[in-house]
């Protein structure tokens, strides 16, 4: 065997270069997953490129890549410009690859451009396979059909301690002109890269076991690039806020942006002070409420209390009335009296010139009660006298 004709291992290799830079002479595209990235400190930055399987996610192919200084000083802004976010591991990209191949290093491939588009395109089919998932296991509403208590002021907040939006929440709610006071309790969390979903969920678990305490979920984050947020289109974490047992409401990123647990949750506005405006115009519209129920309760008292008045002095009237009628009936009965008593009044009678005769002490009406030498006594107008009689006729 020692005498059979062979080539070295540099000749091997050699002839693997020539091979591949024959085959591949001219650029290609090729689309992969970012699995390492590195930037040094001459600027180059380095990278390892794998494709897995989609079902069982076994790693199927990798090779290392590099961008030379040169390359990325253009390529890292104009990728940041269109997606809003900075190259990073678990990326899908498409990427314009010159394929090399070292005698001493083996196959690299050398990055000259990048389709940020099919970056966010991939992205958005993502999110659109969630979706769908997510109605296919009827959890998409479960979420929104929780009734919200009608004053939320127990709340358990899901975000950054650090985070600007938190500080512009909570100083929204807080510092509010009417004066509501809130009770709100911080659970923080991650709140962007790979490790975003498993974080909140880990929040939302620490709520649970307290969820007596809360009226009401907040899941917060300030605005950023759609790769920034791409964390808020995880199935896991959507499952778990479609899930929850009590109202869920986010305020994530700005006015652009919509996430698939934006589209879950019971509630959903644009920014974190936005939400904050949200619960406090709900303690605003029912402060409303209760003045208009006060004041249409005020009005019809007043209402009432005038028609209780107006009855009153009817019958205050009416009683009146009555008596100064009464009065009158009884002043002409006295009257009436008062002119028999009158009229029949001894001096009354004795002033007109009549006399009258008294015998015993009564009163003689009738000559019969007379005998011939009884003793009377008579009375005038102006004085009395006594009289013995001696006939009576």
């Amino acid at each position: 065997m020692g005498n059979e004709e062979h080539i070295s291992l540099l000749q091997l290799l050699e002839t693997v270069r020539d091979s591949l830079q024959e085959s591949f002479y001219e650029c290609v595209w090729v689309r992969a997953e970012i699995s390492e990235l590195k930037q040094n400190r001459s600027g180059h930055c380095y990278l390892t490129l794998v494709e897995k399987d989609r079902d069982s996610d076994l790693l199927l192919a990798k090779v290392p890549a590099i961008v030379w200084a040169a390359t990325y000083r253009t390529l890292k802004p104009y990728f940041f410009s269109a997606t809003g976010s900075d190259l990073a591991v678990g990326m899908n990209v498409l990427v314009k690859v010159q394929v090399q191949y070292s005698e001493m290093y083996g196959l690299s491939l050398i990055i000259y451009d990048i389709d940020p588009s099919f970056t966010v395109g991939g992205l958005e089919l993502a999110r659109k396979k969630t979706i769908e998932r997510l109605k296919a296991d009827g959890m998409f509403d479960m979420n929104s059909t929780l009734e919200l208590p009608v004053l939320p002021r127990r709340l358990a907040v899901i975000t950054s301690e650090t985070a600007a939006g938190y500080r512009d929440f909570m100083r929204q709610l807080h510092e509010n002109e009417y004066g509501f006071s809130f009770s709100t309790e911080l659970f923080p969390a991650v709140m962007q890269g790979t490790d975003a979903p498993a974080s909140i969920i880990g929040a939302l678990d620490a709520v649970l076991e307290r969820a007596g305490d809360f009226d009401a979920v907040l899941v917060l984050r300030g605005g950023g690039g759609a790769m920034d947020l791409v964390c808020f289109d995880d199935y896991d974490l959507a499952v778990n806020v479609a899930q929850f047992p009590l109202p869920v409401l986010t305020g994530i990123g700005h006015d652009h942006d919509y996430h698939v647990i934006d589209m879950v949750a019971n509630i959903s506005v644009k920014t974190p002070t936005a939400l904050a405006d949200f619960i406090v115009d709900m303690f605003a519209q029912e402060g409303y409420r209760v003045d208009s129920i006060a004041q249409r309760l005020h009005l019809a008292l007043k209402g009432k209390f005038s028609r209780e008045e107006a009855l009153v002095d009817n019958r205050v009237t009416a009683m009146r009335q009555a008596v100064q009628v009464k009065c009158l009936k009884e002043s002409g009965r006295l009257d009436l009296y008062e002119s028999r008593i009158s009229a029949a009044n001894p001096e009354a009678v004795l002033s007109k010139g009549y006399a009258i005769a008294m015998k015993d002490g009564r009163r003689v009406d009738s000559i019969r009660s007379l005998e011939n030498g009884d003793v009377v006594k008579v009375m005038l107008k102006d004085g009395t006298f006594e009289a013995q009689i001696r006939k009576l006729f």
